[in-house]
């Protein structure tokens, strides 16, 4: 079953450079991260430090863009950083990418090769469609504090993905809560490669095959479906 997705008109009107890209996968089979996982995110450290050639990762126009809209919603990009500026900063840095588990270390690495938001969503723990919407501030977002489960509120305003549940993932690409996070057990997920202007869409597609020939490389017999890029303009 596909998984439906929308975007509302605030979020257009806020982002009319927007691009986003789904990829959906059945059949997957996940595990620890291994050796070949590692050297994946290993490579995507290299491939980006030569993208930025001695940047910041801040510095990169699409980074840029991002902080631009995180900061029309009301956000400080310095402080609560999209996915893919936050991965790049720990690619850099000495210590390197986590290891988390295999659908994680995939997408991951992904993310960090293109300079890219990738977020991945057990579809088996999420309930109807997804949308990405600007939140009243009433809805609930599930997360874990201090090792127990607790319930926070997004700001007003805020723009957040969410299903009939609650949000799934805070400001936009920031935060991703766990009840749908990929586990070891998930075997059904989707993927979303998100972009903006002036991020060329061929570079978001190129993105996203790369993703699902890697899903398919690690999961073989796996269903995947690209799904062609979808902009707000």
């Amino acid at each position: 079953m596909t998984l439906t997705l929308s975007v509302s008109d605030d979020v257009r009107a806020l982002a009319p450079g927007f691009t986003h890209l789904a990829v959906e996968a059945h059949g997957l089979v996940n595990g620890p991260s291994n050796e070949a996982s590692s050297a994946l995110l290993d490579d995507a450290a290299r491939r980006l430090a030569a993208r930025l050639d001695g940047r910041a990762p801040h510095e990169d126009p699409h980074m840029a863009a991002w902080r631009a809209v995180y900061t029309a919603f009301g956000s400080k990009p310095s402080r609560t950083r999209n996915s893919a500026e936050a991965l790049a900063r720990r690619a850099l840095a000495d210590g390197g990418l986590p290891r988390i588990n295999l659908l994680v270390d995939l997408y991951n690495a992904v993310s960090v090769a293109h300079l890219i938001p990738v977020g991945g969503e057990d579809l088996g723990l999420v309930r109807g469609g997804m949308r990405l919407v600007r939140a009243t501030g009433e809805e609930d977002f599930v997360t874990v504090a201090g090792g127990e489960e607790s319930v926070e509120h997004p700001d007003a305003g805020e723009v957040v993905w969410c299903d009939a549940a609650g949000v799934t993932c805070r400001r936009w690409n920031w935060r991703q809560g766990p009840r749908t996070r990929l586990t070891e057990r998930t075997a059904s997920a989707v993927f979303l490669l998100e972009g903006l202007a002036p991020l060329p869409v061929a570079e978001l597609a190129s993105a996203g095959a790369e993703l699902a020939e890697l899903l398919q490389k690690f999961s073989p017999g796996a269903d995947v479906e690209v799904r062609a890029p979808e902009s707000v303009a």
